[in-house]
This record gives structure tokens, C-alpha cells and sequence, in this order.
């Protein structure tokens, strides 16, 4: 008979479970080009601020790619939100997202909101 998961393991295993890799262009740092992990189970729904993955854990309505986050690199401080580089919403990806204050997140959606517009005719 297995022993179950370690905590983190069967975390990581039910969120993988849900998870499509998809590639939508996203190029890192380096310049390599890196998939979304993106989430195809359900989301927030579509009202503003709609669209990211949850997931229920220990009975709660979690964030997806936040408890992701928290299962690989550990706590987000209050003051901090995690911004999704890849501008994907669904994606997971803890490569894909960055911890940042609210002030810099509103910045770059804002930022990604006119080069988006710029490039629509």
C-alpha cells in the first residue's frame, strides 16, 4: 500500500490534474518562449474581475495561481499581489507571475491595455 502525499505533493497533484500547457506566445526574461500552465477547471466567473482559476481546499474557495504560488515559494505578504507576466488570467504558471504591489500591478494592466489597443486598427 503508498503512503499518501506530503501536503505539497497532493496539492501540486490536484491542481495538475486541472491544467492544460498551452503555448500563447509568452516569451521570459531570456527571451526563450514559455507556455501557460493554464487552469481548465472553474473560474470566477465573468464580472469584473472575473476570469481567474479557483479551486476548493480544506472546504474554502481559493485562487488557483495564488495557492500555487504559495505551495512553491511561500507566503504573500498583505501588502503585496501576484501580476501574471504572460497577461493570462487562467494561466498558473508560478514562472508567470510576480509578486508586486497593487500600484505596480494597476500599472502594467494599464500598460498592457494600450499596447493592446495600439495594435487593434
Amino acid at each position: 500500500m503508498n503512503a499518501p502525499l506530503p501536503r505539497r505533493e497532493a496539492i501540486r497533484a490536484r491542481i495538475m490534474v486541472c491544467v492544460e500547457i498551452v503555448d500563447k506566445g509568452y516569451v521570459d526574461a531570456a527571451g526563450r518562449p514559455s507556455p501557460c500552465h493554464v487552469w481548465t477547471g472553474p473560474d470566477s466567473g465573468t464580472g469584473r474581475g472575473g476570469g481567474y482559476p479557483r479551486m476548493s481546499l480544506d472546504g474554502q474557495t481559493v485562487a488557483v495561481h495564488i495557492v500555487n504560488w504559495t505551495n512553491e515559494h511561500g507566503f504573500i505578504p498583505g501588502k503585496k499581489q501576484l501580476d501574471h507576466l504572460c497577461r493570462t488570467r487562467r494561466c498558473i504558471r508560478d514562472d508567470h507571475l510576480e509578486m508586486v504591489t497593487h500600484k505596480q500591478n494597476q500599472k502594467r494592466r494599464d500598460q498592457a491595455l494600450k499596447t493592446r489597443r495600439q495594435a487593434c486598427p
